[in-house]
């Protein structure tokens, strides 16, 4: 029998200086235990996992030894959504051990992987060859930003990344704004947080008066918040955005 790939979430502290937050605080314990049993890993950053996996040890012990665990880094997919079932794929060589069967773990740099992640090519992969996928409860900064924000949680979409460059951002935002008013449909960005406060600047100059704004920032971390209000208030009462904190921005269109 093959093993299964098991989507193992991760915390939303990554790269965040001093802001390290107790896994049992935001991990479920199944989460815990199940990771310090896997000895197969595929990984966005091998160094960062040893570093989730250290955490994890302290809390359970692992299995094996950090050091003899095999910690695989997932490869980088170009732009746009590759094919994962084709003779040139990378994705389905990193399933041996499961074929083999053994359980594998699948783990973002932050939340829960596959979404907004590339590791959703090796579960494509893994759904092509019939081996079980297991996705486990964690925190996802996308779902708790729309659940704190307020706004429409019963139809709500992911962009990504907005453009860098001002008039392209701008043109992309009411392409967005005019989506949103015509479904009631909340749109969800996020930025790399060194420029979280240019895209806070550009969606209140490219927003209209009435559109609600969310900003989420920090969350499960100390000090984190969400604060959502028209973008005619945000402009009277405007906050700044810290340059190394994640965060997620969502508006919706009156």
């Amino acid at each position: 029998m093959s093993g299964k790939l098991i989507l193992i979430p991760n915390t939303l502290d990554f790269g965040v200086d001093g802001a390290a937050v107790d896994l049992q605080e935001v991990l479920p314990l199944e989460v815990i235990r199940t990771a310090a049993r896997l000895t197969y890993w595929v990984a966005e950053n091998a160094k960062t996992t040893r570093a989730f996996l250290k955490r994890i040890d302290a809390i359970q012990p692992l299995v094996q030894p950090l050091q003899s665990l095999n910690i695989v880094e997932m490869p980088r997919p170009p732009k746009g959504r590759a094919q994962p079932d084709t003779a040139t794929s990378p994705w389905p060589a990193l399933l041996a051990p499961a074929r083999a069967g053994h359980d594998i773990g699948l783990i973002s740099e932050a939340g829960l992987p596959a979404i907004a992640d590339p590791g959703a090519l090796l579960v494509a992969a893994a759904h092509a060859e019939g081996i079980e996928v297991a996705p486990l409860s964690g925190p996802s900064s996308l779902l708790l930003a729309l659940g704190a924000s307020g706004l429409n949680g019963q139809s709500f979409a992911f962009v990504g990344y907005l453009p860098v460059d001002a008039a392209a951002r701008t043109a992309k935002l009411r392409e967005l704004e005019g989506l949103s008013r015509r479904l009631g449909q909340t749109q969800l960005m996020i930025e790399t947080p060194y420029r979280n406060q240019a895209l806070l600047d550009g969606l209140l100059a490219g927003l209209q008066p009435q559109t609600q704004l969310s900003v989420s920032c920090g969350l499960t971390l100390p000090g984190g918040w969400t604060r959502t209000s028209t973008v005619a208030q945000w402009k009277a009462k405007p906050k700044a955005m810290p340059d190394k904190v994640p965060a997620v921005f969502a508006l919706l269109a009156g």
